[in-house]
């Protein structure tokens, strides 16, 4: 008898959670003045980088590998090495996330289960060091 596995894209709420999360996410990221400089290391518009958020969350979450079946391994850190980020970006690319999580995700149990491992990704992303910050 095998036993059945539930993911947490599945827990969550599948395709309709992801993309509710991730949409939240850069929602927060364009008009929270706390995200601003965050928000300066994106792009004038915010739809490519949702795209690819929600399919990179979407297979890191356990359900269809979207992002790596259109752009192959995520190589995170390398692909990010174009923006500066530092304590502050990172901390601000937090606080929106840990709001979306907040606010789309019902499950306190299930929110935590997510937050740890993304946020010890976000500290893995930095890329400047603090004495680096711009005035």
């Amino acid at each position: 008898m095998t036993e059945k596995v539930t993911t947490l894209y599945e827990a969550i709420g599948g395709d309709p959670a992801v993309r509710a999360l991730t949409h939240r996410f850069y929602a927060l990221m364009d008009s929270l003045q706390e995200a601003k400089n965050v928000r300066a290391v994106h792009p004038p518009s915010l739809q490519g980088s949702e795209e690819k958020f929600y399919e990179y969350m979407s297979g890191y979450l356990g359900g269809p590998p979207l992002y790596t079946n259109k752009r192959g391994h995520p190589r995170l850190r390398s692909r990010h090495f174009v923006a500066d980020i530092g304590p502050v970006e990172r901390d601000e690319w937090l606080l929106c996330f840990r709001r979306a999580l907040d606010e789309t995700i019902a499950s306190q149990a299930l929110r935590d289960l997510i937050w740890a491992p993304v946020e010890r990704l976000a500290y893995h992303m930095q890329n400047k060091a603090p004495d680096e910050e711009q005035p």
